[in-house]
């Protein structure tokens, strides 16, 4: 008869001090990150009411802004400020352009308002091709990695938004304006303040 002598197990090890408080750590910055996230979502879009910070778009070739390439947010302080979110691919934006086109050549001499369009998820062929379509002369560029357009939390387009002279948003038109008379309508009321 064979005696069979208890298997002694070797001693269990726990998961050292160091790696648990980085896994611990990390779980606490994604729910953090995660929360801001679902917090930001929420919100909608800015609100007026709201000062604008600066932030800076590079502009497509021939749309520049006072012979610069790209625009500051900030350089534009004391001008009424007109920004529409636009796409090649949205019927809506084909509805308002040549509204837009005719209030921007309105105001433009003046040299107190500036329109910005900012093409939302497109290609620059197909936006380019959009601009001469509607012959678009106002400064133009793309929403890169759509990071202008996350920051205004758009909801799709056309959105256009009216900025005083101080940089604080005064009004947000979603969809397309119907008539040049609505998007001057805007633009004058922050002229007389």
């Amino acid at each position: 008869m064979t005696e069979t002598l208890p298997v002694q197990e070797a001693p269990k090890r726990g998961v050292p001090l160091w790696a648990q408080i980085v896994v611990w750590t990390g779980l606490v910055v994604l729910l953090a990150v995660v929360a801001l996230g679902l917090r930001r979502a929420q919100q909608g879009t800015v609100q007026p009411g709201e000062v604008i910070p600066d932030f800076s778009l590079t502009l497509f070739d021939g749309y520049e802004f006072e012979g610069k390439e790209k625009v500051n947010f900030s350089e534009l302080r004391g001008k009424v400020v007109v920004i529409n979110f636009w796409a090649s691919w949205c019927k809506p934006c084909e509805q308002e352009a040549a509204d837009l086109e005719a209030a921007w050549r309105y105001y433009q001499p003046t040299g107190e308002v500036v329109f910005i369009g900012i093409d939302y998820v497109d290609t620059e062929p197909e936006a380019r091709g959009y601009l001469t379509k509607f012959d678009i002369t106002y400064p133009n560029g793309p929403d890169l990695a759509t990071r202008i357009s996350q920051f205004f939390r758009i909801k799709g387009v056309p959105e256009t938004y009216f900025i005083d002279r101080n940089g604080v948003l005064q009004y947000i038109q979603v969809g397309p304006f119907s008539n040049e008379t609505q998007i001057r309508q805007q633009v004058d009321k922050l002229l007389n303040q």
